[in-house]
């Protein structure tokens, strides 16, 4: 899936360049302002593990952590995506559920387990994630392991011992 970065607002000045190539003051705009909306630039804020300023987000009530965004994850999922177990935390820690499916059935522990983050699901599991929930493709997190990640694989206990 591509990501595109969004800034919170980007101030763009005219005046050097459109003073020099514009001499009408008329067609001059000295300042323009670009705003997101709340939920674009909290999305953004999780996948670069902004955590400061997802907790002001959060605590200024600027968003609901069960919202399903455009990429059909939910903030705590692109947290898992990210890798960023800090991020994972702060967001369950405001409240974010660790049974939260996206929109395609997928829970964080899904997420952890298919993308190779051990530690993540280590975590999901320690808090009482239910790891024989099932995804809208009837897989089971285990079932989304890479059978060359030991580590997921033995929290799982599903390493041979060959």
């Amino acid at each position: 899936m591509k990501y595109y970065q969004f800034p919170t607002t980007q101030t763009v000045s005219l005046r050097g360049y459109a003073q020099e190539k514009y001499k009408s003051s008329a067609s001059q705009k000295p300042i323009r302002t670009v705003h997101f909306p709340n939920d674009i630039v909290f999305q953004d804020f999780v996948r670069h593990g902004e955590l400061e300023r997802i907790g002001r987000f959060i605590r200024a009530r600027r968003v609901t952590l069960d919202t399903i965004y455009p990429s059909g994850m939910t903030a705590i999922h692109e947290a898992v995506l990210s890798g960023n177990l800090e991020c994972v935390k702060l967001l369950v820690h405001f409240g974010a559920s660790i049974h939260q499916r996206d929109e395609e059935g997928w829970t964080p522990l899904h997420m952890a387990c298919s993308d190779g983050f051990p530690h993540i699901a280590r975590y999901l599991l320690s808090l009482g994630a239910d790891s024989n929930l099932e995804n809208d493709c009837g897989e089971k997190p285990c079932d989304l392991i890479d059978p060359e990640n030991k580590e997921l694989l033995d929290l799982f206990g599903l390493v041979d011992n060959d």
